[in-house]
């Protein structure tokens, strides 16, 4: 597999971004990573693996920087791997730089699949019973019924195909589970998805999320953005709770040593850098976005949800799928 990947993109870009690639390097000596970035950032790793061919670019997407200024960048990092899977060098795009620059490039690059208006951001989450699937979780703030329609159909392909849920449960997220809850959006899509073949469960709160009792999950991505960087602060205070007691005496030490095992189970069910990105779903090509602070752990895990998704080669099974069944 061919994986083009930003280098410039993300908080603690370039440095945290080599080193993911230089672990898919090391891990997928089969694959070829085509790594995009500075020219001065090339020679700070002189020695790259075989399997890695450096691509100078000639600008960088900056985190803040307006979305429309891209048309004028097209020499940037973000646009250049994304053109790489356009035109057939790569199979999949990895970045950790602007979301907006990325669904941009993506989208006019790439294009839509037919019968998606807008591409979702999809996001694993780890649950008391097992990864579970939400989107969208930021590309679209604004969103109609039938787009949340659109996402609940490709969610539920996403989790038939790469989380290998056999007729996966579909919930909107709202502020109570009875029907008549939630704003006019969530009201107007529960009667939309609840008409269409899924397996729809009904609505969902907030506090239900890390329960697991779902396959998918599916709201606005400015609702599913807040829920899902809550829970990561959340996540990120409670274990900082539990290293202050669990080094606070002795006795605390002595008892964290011996359920030290336990602990590293726990913190390994609860660390989002398993995941390491989410995909772009509904677009015609492979797209994974990372977080903005992403660690070279996180950069490794997005590459392999990339092969993951070639490999099951998900885009023209969700393709297929809108293609049987349309939206009217």
């Amino acid at each position: 597999m061919r994986i083009a990947i930003d280098l410039m993109g993300g908080d603690y870009a370039p440095q945290a971004i080599i080193e993911g690639a230089l672990l898919l390097a090391r891990a997928y000596p089969e694959d070829r990573l085509l790594l995009v970035g500075l020219p001065q950032v090339k020679t700070a790793f002189p020695d790259l693996p075989d399997n890695c061919l450096y691509l100078d670019c000639g600008s960088v997407m900056a985190m803040d920087e307006d979305v429309r200024g891209l048309m004028r960048k097209k020499d940037s990092s973000i646009w250049m791997a994304t053109e790489l899977v356009k035109t057939g060098e790569a199979d999949a795009v990895i970045s950790a730089g602007s979301t907006g620059a990325q669904m941009a490039a993506a989208t006019l690059l790439l294009g839509r699949i037919p019968g998606c208006e807008r591409p979702a951001i999809a996001t694993v989450v780890p649950t008391a019973a097992g990864a579970k699937l939400l989107l969208d979780v930021g590309a679209n703030a604004d969103c109609s019924p039938e787009l949340l329609l659109t996402f609940a159909r490709m969610g539920a392909v996403y989790a038939e195909q790469l989380l290998n849920y056999d007729n996966p449960r579909v919930a909107l997220l709202a502020n109570g589970t009875e029907e008549h809850k939630g704003n006019k959006l969530v009201r107007e899509a529960y009667a939309l998805i609840k008409g269409s073949d899924l397996h729809f469960i009904g609505n969902l709160e907030g506090r239900d999320i890390l329960t697991g009792n779902y396959e998918v999950i599916v709201c606005d991505g400015m609702s599913g953005n807040i829920a899902i960087k809550s829970m990561e602060g959340a996540v990120a205070m409670i274990m900082q709770l539990l290293k202050q007691e669990l080094t606070s005496s002795l006795k605390a030490k002595a008892a964290a040593a011996m359920l030290k095992n336990n602990f590293r189970n726990v913190r390994k069910a609860l660390d989002q850098e398993e995941y390491g990105g989410a995909p772009l779903l509904g677009l015609s090509g492979i797209s994974i976005v990372c977080h903005g602070g992403s660690s070279a752990k996180s950069i490794f895990s997005a590459g392999k949800l990339a092969r993951k998704c070639h490999t099951n080669d998900f885009v023209n099974k969700l393709t297929a799928a809108f293609m049987a069944e349309p939206i009217q």
